[in-house]
């Protein structure tokens, strides 16, 4: 079966709906479906519940969404870095329920083994637990939590072969991989593809089986969330003025 789709709103094509759930890749703006999320815009698809560990930033990444008002409801474990997602969810706009991270990771990677739900200590006595079957082990209560399936999943890889095996790059791994299988279909989007067999065995992430559909989104321009600069010395100061 050929993967190799020529763009990403080809790649989505007859996928999406009002109303569907996205389970997204990424950490902050590091390993997200950039191409993928801005077809998605482009598409006016709406009502959209999405899991991701975080919504973006304002303008950026998923944020893209939440400003054209295309989600209804989003599983996060982190959202501090969005006004607009603070806004929508204390206004009452957007429907938010949040997840430890760990826990979030667990559902979805969960839900793509074809596991119901799980027990969990994290989030015991706190609101995360409010609603939720408590179960006593050796004496210790835990959660239940229900895995996490989606209508698709977008992801971000670093490499691919032609048959959809692929490679993350170093942080981009932490939430694409379970996302990855959590969705009925998966679409990835790739910095390359290269020839099947080019890539060690040993190597790969996450196996092409996964991967139904792919685009290659490169060339990208990295953005970051924070920029920080080390405050100068007063000596760096004073050579700068020529003392």
């Amino acid at each position: 079966m050929k993967k190799l789709y020529p763009d990403a709103a080809a790649a989505l094509e007859g996928l999406l709906h009002d109303g569907m759930t996205i389970c997204a890749g990424g950490f902050g703006l590091c390993g997200i479906p950039e191409r993928l999320i801005d077809a998605i815009q482009a598409s006016g698809v709406k009502d959209l519940t999405i899991a991701s560990n975080n919504a973006g930033i304002d303008g950026e990444g998923l944020g893209k969404l939440l400003r054209t008002r295309q989600v209804r409801k989003m599983i996060s474990s982190y959202v501090g870095e969005n006004k607009e997602f603070e806004r929508q969810y204390l206004s009452g706009e957007l429907e938010v329920e949040f997840c430890p991270q760990g826990t979030l990771a667990e559902r979805c990677r969960a839900g793509g083994a074809g596991i119901p739900g799980f027990y969990t200590k994290t989030g015991v006595g706190t609101l995360v637990a409010e609603g939720k079957e408590v179960k006593t082990f050796d004496g210790q209560e835990y959660i239940l939590e229900r895995g996490i399936r989606s209508d698709i999943s977008i992801i971000k890889g670093w490499k691919a072969d032609e048959s959809g095996n692929l490679v993350f790059r170093k942080t981009a791994r932490n939430f694409n991989q379970p996302m990855a299988t959590a969705g009925k279909v998966c679409i990835a989007e790739v910095e390359e593809v290269v020839p099947v067999g080019a890539l060690d065995p040993d190597h790969i992430h996450l196996p092409g089986v996964y991967v139904k559909r792919m685009i290659v989104g490169a060339p990208y321009d990295k953005k970051i969330e924070f920029r920080t600069v080390r405050e100068r010395t007063p000596r760096q100061v004073a050579e700068q003025a020529g003392a």
